[in-house]
């Protein structure tokens, strides 16, 4: 008889891994700051599906993969393949977030032939000055073939079967203040106009090297405010466990949200494990650094192949995460955050 899934500290379950195939990037967007290279001890394709088979045992019925940029990495798509079968024990669905830089159509199409379900596609400015300043581009020649590729690659992935209206494509964009919060409108009107839900994601505290300051955070409310004075707005809600609030367009041009995690969190209902590319299991997306649970351990013990479930399951069960809840309470407390190029965002 099967054990019930692990419940954390505050009553919540796990329902999504987001699993993280590399540090590395073609990017060096601000509220990143990626190293450019790898930590040592990547885990192998064997290792990350025993990572997944563990974490869908415990009941995560949704994967993520991420980066860094997934697309570099050289094993993706035959990872997606492997996964597939655990779709009859619980995965419901595997999704990806990328810069969209390497999203050509042939791998948009290998990538839903191998089985992806969803994908985001992040874009921070619609003009080549805004996409080198939040993408870390020389000049705006770069920022210029920058832009063009990610245009380029929504509809590539259009073609090869994600569909926006029925949520399997969407656009991702951090906003700060003073970067390209001047920005909001025109994605806005992008993603009007190709029919993509907008995501718009307040800039957060993740790590230390993007200097995040409180004041630099565009709220969602404001955010909300600005496209609903261009364009009305009536809210759909945050569905339980998810990460945005949604909007709908009063003129039928579809949907916007908005990931208020600094203004509005929702630690309350957080479901989330995050897992490094070298094997380094985090609770909280704001987790301290060096607070991770490295699971090589158990994946390389032979004799008790149930140890890796055991072990995730004491951590989902010893996890006490929330930090954006009690930022406010504690806001000097000195944390050093482990880095977002490393959690996957």
């Amino acid at each position: 008889m099967a054990s019930a899934p692990p419940i954390d500290r505050h009553g919540r379950s796990l329902g999504v891994l987001r699993l993280s195939l590399t540090a590395r990037c073609n990017l060096a967007c601000p509220y990143c700051q990626p190293d450019g290279q790898e930590p040592s001890g990547l885990l192998s394709l064997e290792q990350r599906l025993q990572v997944i088979e563990a974490a869908v045992a415990l009941g995560a019925s949704s994967l993520r993969l991420t980066g860094g940029e997934p697309l570099l990495h050289q094993q993706l798509d035959a990872l997606i393949s492997a996964v597939k079968p655990l779709r009859n024990h619980g995965l419901r669905e595997i999704a990806l977030t990328s810069n969209g830089l390497l999203l050509t159509a042939e791998r948009a199409h290998r990538l839903r032939e191998a089985g992806l379900d969803r994908l985001t596609l992040s874009l921070d400015g619609t003009t080549p000055a805004s996409m080198a300043l939040m993408a870390g581009l020389p000049d705006q020649p770069a920022a210029e073939r920058a832009l063009h590729q990610v245009l380029a690659a929504i509809e590539h992935a259009r073609a090869a079967g994600f569909t926006p209206t029925t949520g399997h494509l969407k656009l991702n964009a951090v906003i700060q203040r003073g970067r390209n919060d001047d920005q909001v409108l025109p994605l806005a009107a992008l993603a009007r106009q190709r029919k993509l839900e907008l995501r718009l994601i307040e800039y957060m505290d993740v790590g230390n090297r993007n200097g995040w300051r409180q004041a630099d955070v565009v709220t969602a409310a404001e955010m909300v405010h600005t496209i609903s004075q261009r364009w009305p707005l009536e809210p759909l809600g945050r569905p339980h466990q998810g990460t945005a609030s949604r909007w709908r367009y009063r003129d039928g041009t579809g949907t916007l949200a908005v990931v208020a995690s600094v203004s509005q969190p929702f630690c309350g209902d957080c479901n989330r494990l995050r897992v490094t590319a070298d094997g380094i299991a985090y609770t909280c997306l704001f987790a301290a650094a060096g607070s991770g649970v490295d699971l090589k351990p158990w994946l390389q013990s032979s004799d008790d192949p149930s140890a890796l479930n055991q072990g995730m399951a004491a951590l989902w069960r010893g996890r006490a995460d929330r930090y954006s809840e009690e930022r406010e309470l504690a806001p000097d407390r000195g944390t050093t955050h482990a880095e977002m190029a490393y959690l996957g965002g």
